[in-house]
């Protein structure tokens, strides 16, 4: 090999990795694409494709619910509750849906203290967030139990109806349960790490911002899921 061929070999191997440390250096210090953090970006494309995700359930449980030719159980009798002697249809879906929705009100309080730096009110607001997504779950939990234990609701069948009604009910509000409940850790874990300062010394809190989107995204689903699942 000839002194010049080697030369140009060795120039473009010292490009190449030039390239690739830039594109390290880039990722790592959270350089703009489109005027959008790698953070916010990453988390809009992670929601993007969990939205296909959920759309594919919904769309599943809407085609069973059409297609089949068992009479579908009515929501309004399934999920009401007993009070003082009557039944109250839907009354606890109507308090998860309220704790729920109420959330989004507090994690956008938390996002605009943390745009004003105040991060001991951000943290709150935020563990107010995360405690309604507890009582949320823990709700949804009295509600799988009353379906086992005192319907006999099962994935694989069901005494009122419909045998896809089990499975299409626990994979979709299981999912969703799922993701509220990631969501709980998410906030609480970004919350004590406000209150710890590790945000103090860059003085960007936009991981506040990134935590909404994802609490959003996820009061959002739930909105369909009670459309589609409980008022059809």
């Amino acid at each position: 090999m000839s002194t010049a061929t080697a030369a140009s070999h060795s120039t473009a191997g010292t490009a190449a990795l030039e390239g690739l440390r830039g594109l390290v250096s880039d990722w790592s210090s959270d350089r703009r694409a489109f005027h959008v953090s790698w953070g916010k970006a990453m988390m809009w494309i992670f929601l993007l494709s969990d939205t296909f995700v959920f759309s594919c359930f919904l769309i599943g449980y809407m085609t069973v619910r059409v297609s089949t030719t068992a009479s579908w159980p009515n929501p309004s009798e399934v999920f009401g509750l007993n009070v003082g002697g009557a039944d109250v249809p839907l009354l606890l879906i109507a308090i998860m849906t309220f704790v729920l929705i109420s959330s989004s009100g507090t994690m956008a309080m938390a996002v605009n203290c943390a745009y004003r730096r105040d991060k001991i009110n951000a943290a709150t607001l935020m563990i107010v967030t995360a405690t309604c997504g507890e009582i949320f779950v823990g709700m949804q939990a009295f509600e799988w139990s009353k379906l086992i234990l005192h319907e006999g609701v099962r994935p694989w069948g069901n005494p009122m109806g419909a045998a896809q009604f089990g499975s299409a009910f626990f994979m979709i509000t299981g999912f969703h349960g799922l993701h509220v409940s990631a969501g709980v850790v998410y906030l609480l874990t970004v919350a004590f790490k406000l209150v710890r300062g590790d945000y103090d010394k860059s003085g960007n809190y936009q991981i506040v911002e990134i935590a909404g989107l994802y609490w959003h995204f996820v009061d959002l689903v739930w909105v369909f899921i009670f459309a589609l699942f409980y008022l059809w």
